[in-house]
């Protein structure tokens, strides 16, 4: 499983001309998950959603709050082109989760972070879609995380 985490000022996502998720000050997280994914990885992942230090309360204390600490929203957008391998010059996706495993799945993510937080600082994209994403980066601060299945 593998998320891209941006500090943002606020971000948005579209399909067509729809606005379907829109934040103000947080992160927006881009989710791929691997076709071997379990509730281990997910577990994980969720974890240093919630967690990870990437605000600062003040100039004199950098990287000190996450997400949670300063009450700040969550935007996360199922992106299944994070697990690519490249064959020459030509993504390869064989390794991303099926669509049909990957749709609960997601959807247990989202609940399961919800439960975690505030359902209500939780946004998403519409998994499946073809999404427009408009972020204002806030830094930038970009953090990849991956966690590898055991299979």
């Amino acid at each position: 499983m593998k998320a891209v985490i941006q500090r943002v000022i606020q971000a948005s996502v579209t399909v067509g001309d729809q606005t379907v998720g829109s934040i103000g000050r947080g992160i927006c997280v881009f989710i791929g998950i691997s076709k071997h994914d379990t509730e281990k990885e997910m577990d994980y992942i969720i974890r240093k959603i919630l967690n990870i230090r990437i605000f600062s309360e003040n100039e004199d204390k950098r990287w000190m709050k996450s997400v949670v600490d300063m009450d700040y929203e969550i935007l996360c957008i199922s992106q299944f082109t994070l697990d690519v391998t490249l064959k020459g010059n030509k993504p390869d996706f064989s390794k991303a989760m099926g669509p049909d495993l990957a749709r609960p799945f997601y959807k247990t993510f989202l609940d399961t972070l919800r439960s975690r937080y505030k359902p209500d600082k939780i946004q998403d994209g519409e998994f499946g879609a073809y999404m427009q994403v408009h972020i204002q980066n806030d830094g930038p601060v970009t953090i990849p995380l991956e966690i590898k299945s055991n299979k």
